[in-house]
């Protein structure tokens, strides 16, 4: 699986943004397809997970009600919706893939990753 991602930008606290990762290969649905993020000197963290075509979620406590993570599966890509953005959102955020035909809510369990695309909020 190789995973593209894309629509990371600059962006004002308060504001939005929508990330995309398109995905290749014919077996995109059985996937757990995951957003995670990185910023200097901190960990990797998942931040969002969707499993399934009944859209089964998870969501870290630090985005929930303001991210939205959703998929087309025809169209083999995962979006990420990111509403009332923080400066603490600054990060590089990547998706991912895992195996398992369940939803992966933990780093360890994606397989695939994809290049990060930045989004920074400034202040």
């Amino acid at each position: 699986v190789q995973l593209q991602a894309s629509g990371g930008g600059l962006v004002q606290a308060g504001g939005s943004l929508r990330l995309s990762c398109a995905a290749s290969g014919r077996t995109f649905s059985s996937y757990s397809m995951g957003w995670s993020r990185q910023a200097p000197g901190k960990e990797r963290e998942l931040v969002a997970a969707i499993y399934g075509t009944g859209g089964s979620t998870y969501y870290a406590e630090s985005v929930k009600g303001r991210f939205t993570i959703s998929r087309d599966d025809a169209k083999n890509t995962v979006y990420l919706q990111m509403n009332s953005l923080k400066p603490e959102d600054t990060a590089v955020y990547y998706c991912a893939a895992g195996r398992g035909y369940a939803l992966r809510v933990a780093i360890t369990g994606y397989n695939y990753w994809g290049q990060g695309t930045q989004v920074t909020v400034s202040s």
